[in-house]
């Protein structure tokens, strides 16, 4: 049996998980109302306050956890939660599920120094948007499609989200749902020898169309520590594998995104682009691995990062907006023993 050091590929030394193996769900939230939202991603609790689970032991917070990562996305209705104990929550949250010792809360390289919410708080507003702000305003300068918008969080860090939590409090009468992607169900959908391929390979996740974004709003770009040691610095920049492991539940996910994986290395830009365009048209053009959320007033998601894509629906023109904290996991790195989903649950 070959030692964890040479199963390992990516990583960082200074940012592993402080969990060596998979959590195992004990059953501490059986007691409340759920249902899967589809087969393979999303699932919603009915009468779960984030405040009452901020009171519990660690046990059930892990629980949730492992739910989350399994899943993909939780989703929590009419949450009376502040910015504050959304904070706490996910980082409470993110520690019992192994991140780094060295990983807290991210701070948005465009977020405003001196924010009433705090540095780690990111208002989601679209009359933030309309302003020229963010992910959405860059992408929609060059495209029509509204599945550009495909994202994982923050992957141009070199230490980028586990979990975030997004709660929305402004809404239109209709419209603006988000809809989330299952990428372990993406990385199930390969052949064998596309994953073993893939699995060999790196990509270049590039954000510094922020800085332009920070110049039109009149706010200095955030060069400091940005929740861990290893995100500093003005290069928003960084490489991960194509392919990457989830510790909390031990299955593999492919791991690129339309917001910002720009190149994957190793092969010729032909060659990128096309395997760059198969791996989106596999998340967007899959309706069965998706999940659509209709949102309702303080209504709650909870999400895991590495396994997830994201994208929001600006089909609406009345106000929209809502408070969003992520926390920092490990650096990305895919274990060559790990297994997918499927092959998880087949056993």
């Amino acid at each position: 049996m070959p030692s964890v050091a040479t199963t390992l590929v990516g990583g960082h030394e200074e940012s592993r998980p402080s969990i060596s193996k998979p959590l195992v769900y004990s059953g501490s939230l059986d007691k409340f109302e759920q249902n899967d939202l589809t087969p393979c991603i999303g699932r919603e609790y009915y009468g779960l306050q984030i405040r009452d689970l901020l009171a519990w032991d660690d046990v059930a917070v892990r629980d949730l956890a492992a739910t989350i990562s399994q899943r993909g996305v939780v989703f929590l209705r009419d949450q009376d939660v502040t910015p504050t104990e959304m904070k706490d929550f996910i980082v409470r949250l993110s520690t019992l599920a192994g991140c780094p010792s060295s990983s807290g809360l991210h701070v948005h390289p465009l977020t405003e120094e001196g924010s009433e919410l705090g540095d780690q708080i990111s208002v989601i507003s679209s009359e933030k948007q309309k302003k020229g702000g963010g992910l959405t305003h860059q992408l929609s300068d060059v495209s029509r499609f509204a599945s550009t918008g495909w994202h994982s969080d923050i992957t141009f860090e070199k230490v980028p989200s586990d979990y975030a939590m997004l709660k929305i409090h402004t809404l239109p009468a209709t419209g603006g749902d988000t809809l989330w992607a299952s990428g372990y169900e993406i990385y199930d959908r390969l052949s064998e020898p596309l994953r073993k391929f893939l699995e060999g390979l790196t990509a270049t996740h590039d954000a510094n169309f922020f800085h332009d974004e920070a110049e039109r709003l009149g706010n200095p770009l955030r060069k400091g520590v940005r929740g861990s040691p290893l995100n500093q610095g003005s290069d928003l920049k960084t490489t991960h594998p194509v392919v990457r492991t989830n510790p909390v539940t031990g299955w593999k996910s492919v791991y690129i995104n339309k917001g910002f994986t720009k190149r994957i290395n190793g092969v010729t830009k032909d060659e990128s682009d096309m395997l760059l365009a198969y791996l989106f048209n596999l998340v967007t053009q899959n309706h069965d691995a998706q999940v659509r959320f209709k949102w309702r007033k303080n209504d709650a998601a909870i999400w895991d990062n590495r396994s997830t894509l994201h994208c929001a629906t600006y089909d609406y023109d009345a106000a929209r907006a809502g408070d969003r904290v992520a926390s920092l996991g490990e650096a990305p790195y895919l274990d060559l023993e790990s297994c997918s989903r499927r092959e998880a649950l087949s056993q």
